[in-house]
């Protein structure tokens, strides 16, 4: 099954807003670009690294709101459940 989901309005301005921040971690882009490049794009996906990142970003209490924004769009559109891995 394709992914049908992209990236809303709301998310890819929070995406822009994390990338442009110089207090912005390095996850947080990553997570912010990923869910940047998916806007209008239903058959991109969410990559495992950048998927891995967002993850990250969302448990970190220190991140922003904005930051999780786009974190939480990057990982919706992830393409599905990986085996294994670090919990």
């Amino acid at each position: 099954m394709t992914n049908q989901k992209t990236t809303g309005s709301h998310a890819a301005t929070a995406a822009s807003k994390t990338l442009t921040s110089n207090k912005t971690g390095s996850a947080s882009k990553t997570a912010g670009g990923s869910a940047l490049s998916q806007t209008h794009a239903p058959s991109k996906t969410t990559s495992p690294s950048a998927a891995s990142a967002a993850s990250k970003v969302l448990r970190d209490g220190r991140t922003s709101a904005t930051s999780k924004s786009a974190a939480g769009s990057a990982l919706s559109q992830a393409g599905g459940k990986t085996s294994g891995g670090k919990r």
